[in-house]
Order: structure tokens, then sequence, then C-alpha cells
């Protein structure tokens, strides 16, 4: 692969958040499954429930901490950059979901990551097909990285 980037901000508690080295082997595993060869730059913020409600209204309209959210670069027609965009990711919610699921914190974190990134490449779950293909990668992906398939109830 070639050169990625990925900056991790924390604007929370780190406490039971992963380290920036485990956020960059997720991203690169979804590059990988998306086969995305070309370098690659990702800004990761890591969120409290008030800024991840109030990105969820401003941005989608929903009055509720999400667990992650996906900004898609939108750069300028011609100026060539490696960034593919940013990820939010809301760490209570992370947490709170994982328990309620039954996951590892640190399985569902890197769903997570792999979800966003993909997000970042194109990819969507608005129809039954691109959910279908979606889910399918993200599975592949997490199952490279030894993490059970998320969807499985």
């Amino acid at each position: 692969m070639s050169s990625l980037d990925v900056a991790v901000g924390y604007a929370t508690s780190r406490r039971g958040v992963p380290a920036p080295a485990s956020f960059r082997r997720w991203v690169e595993a979804a590059l990988k499954g998306a086969r995305r060869r070309k370098a690659t730059e990702v800004a990761i913020r890591i969120v409290d429930a008030d800024e991840g409600r109030a990105l969820n209204l401003q941005y989608r309209g929903r009055d509720y901490a999400t667990n992650v959210l996906s900004f898609p670069a939108d750069l300028p027609p011609g100026l060539n950059l490696p960034l593919i965009g940013d990820l939010v990711i809301c760490a209570p919610v992370v947490v709170r979901e994982a328990a309620e699921q039954g996951k590892k914190p640190a399985d569902h974190w890197a769903h997570l990551t792999v979800h966003g990134t993909l997000h970042l490449l194109g990819y969507d779950h608005i129809d039954e097909a691109e959910a279908e293909a979606m889910e399918g990668l993200e599975t592949r992906v997490l199952a490279g990285l030894g993490i059970a398939d998320p969807y499985l109830a």
C-alpha cells in the first residue's frame, strides 16, 4: 500500500479509547479490503456524547449522539490531495453499544472505524444491495483482523 496518514485527535478522555496505532491498523485494513492503493490521509476525532450529539444534529438533523459520522473530503476540482475525509467517533456510544451487543469494546471500535472508512471511500448502505455489499466487505476486513462478523445476531 502507498503511504497512509491517520491523524487521531482526542476531544474526550482517552480512558478505554484505543491508541492511534490501532486506528491506523483498522483504517489500513479497510483500505486494503477496498483495494485502495493510492496514498491516503484520514483524520479521526474521538468525541464525547455532547459533541457527538451536536454534530449529528447539525449534519444529519438527528438529535442524539451516534457512533460514527463520516465526512468525505469535498476537494475543489483539480486539487489532488490524498485526503479522503474525516471520521468522528463518539466514545461513550461505542462503549455502550459494545456492552449492549455483548462485543469486546476493541472489536466494536475496529468495526466502526472500518465502517466509517468505507463510507469515506463511497460505500453506503442506503438500499439493500448496497448494504449487503458493504456489510460483506466489512465482515471480510474484520475477519482478516481476527474479529467475528458484527452482523450476526
